[in-house]
């Protein structure tokens, strides 16, 4: 093996562990943000895609999420009677249902997000070049794709039976 073949190994390994690490990091944080909200961590997702880009319909949540119509209905029921969101009929198509956070919501979320969001902005900004920042971020776009093709993958899976259900049998 080349010393190159060697060190790539290396970095891989340890690009590996570190981003392990992140998405530890990154699960914690998202745990305590769904506790000081009051929901848990699929509602938070909810919050998180409708803060990102304004309005979705259920069906969209649905899909996004990976969760049944039914689901979807019973976690916007509870983020609803939060007042978190809302959901109003389609301004054009009015069999539609459209949902937004709340102006409430959103700054119930903001309050909680927004010190990491300065933060990181302020630490990273002054870490690293524009130029090192574009190559971070084509970094994450790609493993981005890489991530939603495999869980589209795992979501095409069917799940084991459960304990019960195969000592029933």
């Amino acid at each position: 093996m080349s010393r190159l073949s060697n060190d790539m190994d290396q970095v891989l390994a340890d690009l590996g562990k570190v981003m392990q690490d992140y998405q530890s990091a990154v699960d914690d944080y998202d745990r305590e943000t769904a506790r000081l909200l009051g929901v848990n961590e699929t509602d938070l997702r909810c919050l998180e895609l409708l803060l990102g880009v304004g309005e979705l319909s259920p069906r969209e949540l649905s899909t996004r999420l990976g969760l049944t119509t039914g689901s979807v209905t019973a976690m916007l029921d509870r983020l609803e009677n939060l007042g978190l969101l809302n959901r109003t009929p389609h301004p054009v198509d009015r069999r539609k249902t459209v949902v937004r956070v709340t102006p409430e919501g959103a700054q119930r979320c903001y309050e909680l997000i927004a010190p990491h969001i300065e933060d990181s902005t302020k630490e990273i900004s002054a870490k690293y070049s524009v130029e090192q920042l574009r190559v971070v971020t084509d970094f994450l776009r790609t493993n981005t794709t890489i991530q939603t093709r495999h869980t589209e993958r795992l979501r095409g899976m069917a799940a084991p039976k459960s304990e019960r259900g195969r000592r029933g049998k």
